[in-house]
């Protein structure tokens, strides 16, 4: 079976519904945790980069070893598909910016792609991205415009979470209790089952993209 690489950075923060597509197409999923020290060897290989509870450029010692890792890799032709902390790693790696926001945008968002369709999905950051030069804006929010972007063909950035199912947002309100400002109590599935779709379909066209 093929393997895919994911790094994650927070134990509360896996991969979601991530692992269900990867199950669903064969791949087998080896997840890297940075923040105890694992990464994988540095090389061209495809890799999905989650996101946590850190900046991007700042925060420990394992981030800026991820960071290197993560340049070294971009260097060699890696492809990545990044979320919310992982976005931001890698608009920094390509000459991008990462600034604090104005007000912190959490819970279910609407975000709208360039086509004008939209999506509900979940949102928890501070921070916003400049995208790093020649990146193509691919959606936005009513309070953070860069939502997605597009770096090469097998480069994407999302600063949104679609990984995240009802099981993930119930270790994340657990392991961060009052801090969380996820939903609570009983959701519609319909809005899980709408993202996890399209995160389905965005995975299969980035996977085809890092293979080929």
């Amino acid at each position: 079976m093929p393997t895919l690489n994911l790094i994650q950075h927070h134990r509360a923060e896996g991969p979601g519904a991530i692992a269900v597509w990867a199950e669903s197409r064969g791949l087998t999923l080896k997840v890297f945790r940075a923040d105890l020290g694992q990464l994988p060897p540095v090389s061209a290989a495809p890799v999905i980069l989650l996101g946590g509870p850190y900046e991007s450029n700042a925060g420990p010692a394992w981030l800026e070893a991820e960071r290197q890792w993560l340049r070294s890799n971009l260097d060699l032709g890696g492809a990545v598909f990044a979320i919310c902390l992982g976005a931001q790693l890698l608009a920094l790696s390509l000459g991008g910016n990462v600034r604090r926001m104005d007000q912190t945008e959490t819970g279910w968002t609407t975000v709208t792609f360039i086509d004008g369709q939209t999506l509900k999905v979940l949102e928890w950051h501070e921070d916003a991205i400049d995208l790093p030069p020649a990146a193509q804006l691919l959606a936005s929010s009513a309070h953070c415009a860069q939502q997605m972007y597009r770096a090469g063909p097998a480069r994407l950035g999302l600063q949104f979470h679609p990984e995240w199912n009802a099981e993930s947002v119930a270790m994340l309100n657990a392991h961060f209790a009052d801090e969380s400002p996820l939903p609570r109590g009983p959701q519609d599935s319909a809005d899980y089952a709408a993202v996890a779709a399209w995160l389905e379909a965005t995975l299969d066209e980035w996977w085809l993209a890092a293979t080929s």
